[in-house]
Order: C-alpha cells, then structure tokens, then sequence
C-alpha cells in the first residue's frame, strides 16, 4: 500500500481525534511518514486509549506536529 493510500484510508479516524486538525505526508529522518497535525501535545499518559495516534499505519510512521490554532486570515 502507498503511504497515499494508507493516508486516505486513515484519515477520517484521525480527523476525529482531539485537537487533530489535520493529515498530510512529511518527511522525518529522510524518511516518508503521515504527519497528524494537532492544536497543541498532550502526553500519552493524559490521553485515552483510543485517543492517541498510532505510532504507525500500514507500515508508515507517524509524527504528530503542534501547530496551534490555524484561522483564516482576512484581506
């Protein structure tokens, strides 16, 4: 499976995850990994189960990146 596709196929999922405001494929180490960008880190030990990334989906690994909070800019 292409990172794509295990991109797509996960997406929806991850998009329903706390603070998850976004999905995309990066670059880690040289590596290809799909990128969970989040509204701000909380530690694994203050997240549910069902509440943190995965550190991988179909052999891909992931990288959570805080971004903050993303607004459109007006004109």
């Amino acid at each position: 499976m292409s990172i794509e596709a295990a991109k797509m196929k996960h997406e929806e999922h991850l998009m329903r995850m706390p603070n998850v405001i976004g999905v995309g494929i990066g670059e880690k180490a040289g590596k290809a990994v799909i990128k969970v960008f989040v509204t701000h880190k909380v530690p694994e030990s203050a997240l549910r189960p069902q509440a943190i990334v995965p550190k991988s989906l179909e052999g891909y690994e992931t990288d959570v990146e805080e971004t903050g909070v993303v607004t459109a800019q007006t004109r």
